[in-house]
Formats: structure tokens, sequence, C-alpha cells
């Protein structure tokens, strides 16, 4: 993050937990299949296995996370897909007004 005015009066506003719940969906994105380890994530993290937990259970309460069946690893759950999708849905929608309005505009 740059050192931009804007940014700094952010900062103002930032809170630990809540800026590592996100790092840890961004960590946790790409192993929805395995999962990682709470270890693993702890140490990629830099904090406590404890904190660790109560992150995790943070997700899955909120439904961004969930507990890899029959391990003790932790991923995504669907719904940070589904929020993709409905961005995509978005953007092609926006796309398609765009078009619209360059067709009404470039017809001679």
């Amino acid at each position: 993050m740059s050192s931009t005015p804007m940014n700094r009066d952010l900062k103002k506003y930032a809170n630990d937990g809540q800026q590592r719940l996100l790092s840890l969906i961004t960590l946790l994105a790409g192993h929805e299949i395995t999962g990682m380890a709470p270890a693993d994530i702890a140490r990629q993290q830099g904090c406590t296995p404890s904190v660790v937990t109560r992150d995790l259970a943070n997700l899955q309460l909120a439904g961004f996370g969930e507990q890899v069946p029959e391990t003790s690893r932790w991923r995504l759950s669907p719904q940070i897909v589904q929020i993709a999708l409905k961005h995509m849905r978005a953007l092609d929608a926006a796309e398609q007004r765009l078009a619209d309005v360059r067709n009404r505009f470039s017809r001679t």
C-alpha cells in the first residue's frame, strides 16, 4: 500500500484482525481441493495456532471457510466462488450495456 494521503487516512480505520482474515482468504485461495493445515497457515500468516483457530472459526461462521471432510485441513467454501461469479455476471451485464450504447451511437 502506498503512502498517499488517502491511504494514510484509511490506515487509521484498519483493524489487525480483519486485515488478517482478508489475508487468510487470499492465502487459502488455490487450496480448495486439499486445503491447508492450520500449522502451515500459522507459519505463513506469522501468527500463533490459537489465532489461526479463531480466524478459521470466523471464516466458517461467515460461510467463507470450511474444514476438508475427515481431515484437519481448511479451505475456502463455495460461497467465495459464488461471489466471484456474481461479480463476473455484473461485469458481463455492464459490458452488454456498453455494447448496446456503442451500437446505438454507431448506426449510420
